[in-house]
């Protein structure tokens, strides 16, 4: 199975990376994909060029366990990034072979704000990272989906190619992106909270160093 990690990692932080650790090793995936975002379509632009966002995450991957490739896909693409289109274009891909989607709670909830958010399941299975004592509330649309594709055991994930939705408890690292860019922006130390190499590339290059709005 190969594991579709999506985002702007704006910077990548080690919230993103422990998660997906978790994910791959708990459902014994064979790859995880990251891909960064070019043009999210249901938040602000990022804080930094897309050039530099996959800068930072090919560094953050440079120790990282070799199941664990950069997929540049969205990047390349031109127009909004909507994860339908980045998935229907890895299905042509790996064919029959399965896909799943690695959402963290809160975008799993807003899912159906999503373009063509229902094709989704289609094309790829649904993995949901959750947290100890998370709540089970949908809104109406989701909890019609959840209702019929829930899948209560691992095994039944790579029996088909997709259409499944699973969740994944992960250790939640209550790490922010903003935050990391804040701490910047200020002048504050964020180490610890991401890669040292990723780090390293930030203040070399300046980024995230204007305060932010």
């Amino acid at each position: 199975m190969i594991g579709v990690y999506g985002g702007t990692f704006d910077p990548v932080h080690y919230g993103h990376l422990r998660t997906a650790l978790e994910v791959k090793e708990a459902l014994t995936l064979d790859q995880v994909r990251f891909i960064p975002c070019r043009l999210p379509p249901h938040r602000q632009r990022p804080s930094v060029p897309s050039e530099a966002r996959r800068h930072m995450l090919e560094v953050a991957l440079t120790d990282a366990p070799p199941e664990f490739v950069l997929d540049p896909r969205e990047l390349e693409r031109t127009g909004p990034s909507y994860m339908v289109d980045t998935l229907a274009s890895l299905r042509a891909e790996v064919e029959d072979r399965p896909l799943c989607l690695i959402l963290g709670l809160d975008a799993f909830r807003d899912l159906p704000a999503w373009h063509r958010w229902e094709t989704i399941f289609d094309l790829a299975h649904v993995v949901v990272m959750t947290r100890p004592g998370y709540s089970s509330r949908w809104p109406a649309p989701l909890k019609d989906q959840v209702t019929v594709r829930v899948s209560e055991e691992k095994p039944g994930l790579p029996a088909t190619p997709a259409g499944k939705i699973y969740f994944q408890p992960v250790t939640q690292l209550d790490i922010s992106a903003t935050f990391i860019r804040q701490c910047l922006a200020a002048g504050r130390d964020p180490r610890y909270l991401l890669p040292p190499g990723v780090l390293a590339l930030i203040r070399r290059k300046g980024y995230y160093r204007n305060p932010l709005s």
